[in-house]
């Protein structure tokens, strides 16, 4: 046994010595590889800094506007919610021109919302009110942005999206950008790779020279950093890419999920031959799939509902999240709008999913840190600092060896 051990040790060796020859062969391969790394960052230097930068402020949205926006919370109350149905009323009496399209409370300290979104003149629009969850009093209307209104860091994730353009425009810039970044990584690596695997040269690779060489700290700050941040930037490319292509996401869950096809995402449909049950219900169909819900659910930290029906045969859908501050631990439920008989589709439940389902949930929080909570964050914000400084270092190497 120890023989064969030391036999396929000495075979490892050999592969990552004659891995590493090729690395630094003064090859084809290597001439094309440079050649990728400096144009396609040169190419896409700028829209890989705009997404950075703008990640980067948008981190700790959610704790800055909790602190500046006192009208998103309540005070705590020893009773129940008051239903959809009342918080859906006080909405649509100060927004009475528009169908709402989303409601949502949050903890036992947070505000209800019944949010409003439609087309005016081309562009999408966001109302929304805040009401009081146990009562249904009105708190706040929230003015959508352009009107009299700016918020921050709606602009800031218009930026990080789709480059303030339309956004048919901009993701698709947004999302080839971030495909020649993953190419760049990739390409950056090889570049980095020590020609020899001994102290002195890993000591050179993986720390920042303290001297008075300006040129030598701005490579070294490429360089190092680069290394650094790589597989956090390679992560941070392949969520964003899951958004931005629908191929990607597929072939990403086809590999995380071991050779499956990804379902197409479909809400379970009610029976329309039951519609005539519903029109002798004093308790509206929401109310009933709300109270069903929390019967199963104890102690949600967030609830989303669809509050209006389009279609005949569209259900119920209540969706729970499980964690505050996170939205990948989620349980969703499904009910006949006639009948309020739970439907089950694939997924539904959190603890139920495969890995690549689970995965596919924890997509967000991964991209923005918050998987890992306060920490998972400052990680964040640090690493898409250094993302953003990547095409600065680069340029500025490329512009002085011109």
């Amino acid at each position: 046994m120890k023989v064969t051990g030391f036999i396929k040790g000495l075979k490892l060796v050999t592969f990552l010595s004659s891995l590493q020859n090729k690395l630094y062969m003064p090859s084809t391969f290597k001439r094309i590889n440079n050649w990728l790394h400096l144009w396609l960052g040169l190419a896409s230097g700028i829209v890989v800094f705009i997404v950075a930068i703008t990640g980067a402020l948008y981190v700790f949205h959610q704790e800055i506007e909790d602190s500046l926006q006192p009208w998103r919370f309540v005070e705590a109350q020893d009773q129940a919610f008051a239903p959809p149905s009342q918080l859906i009323d006080t909405a649509r009496f100060y927004i009475p021109y528009i169908e709402p399209t989303g409601l949502t409370y949050e903890d036992k300290e947070g505000a209800a919302a019944v949010g409003f979104i439609y087309n005016d003149e081309g562009r999408i629009a966001f109302e929304v009110v805040y009401m009081n969850p146990y009562t249904a009093r009105f708190i706040k209307k929230e003015e959508p942005m352009g009107k009299g209104r700016f918020n921050f860091f709606h602009f800031i994730e218009d930026g990080h999206r789709d480059l303030w353009l339309p956004d048919y425009i901009g993701r698709k810039i947004i999302g080839i950008s971030t495909l020649i970044f993953l190419i760049i990584l990739i390409s950056g690596l090889i570049m980095w790779w020590p020609k020899k695997w001994n102290k002195q040269q890993l000591k050179r690779s993986l720390t920042l020279k303290r001297n008075n060489n300006r040129k030598r700290l701005i490579l070294d700050l490429h360089n190092v950093l680069g290394f650094y941040i790589l597989l956090f930037g390679c992560v941070f490319a392949i969520t964003g890419l899951v958004w931005s292509f629908n191929w990607f996401g597929d072939a990403f869950y086809y590999i995380t999920s071991g050779g499956e096809q990804k379902a197409e995402h479909e809400h379970p449909h009610s029976d329309i031959n039951m519609a005539h049950l519903a029109e002798t219900d004093s308790i509206p169909a929401i109310d009933r799939a709300f109270y069903l819900t929390l019967a199963q659910e104890k102690d949600p930290k967030r609830i989303y509902m669809s509050p209006t029906l389009k279609e005949k045969d569209e259900s119920i859908e209540v969706v729970v999240g499980l964690i505050k501050g996170k939205y990948y631990k989620h349980n969703e439920y499904f009910y006949d709008q006639y009948t309020l008989k739970p439907i089950r589709v694939k997924g539904d439940r959190y603890n139920e999913s495969d890995f690549a389902d689970k995965l596919e949930k924890m997509n967000y929080d991964i991209h923005t840190g918050a998987i890992l909570g306060l920490p998972g964050k400052i990680l964040a914000f640090l690493i898409s600092l250094i993302i953003a400084s990547l095409p600065i270092t680069g340029f500025i190497l490329w512009w002085n060896r011109r």
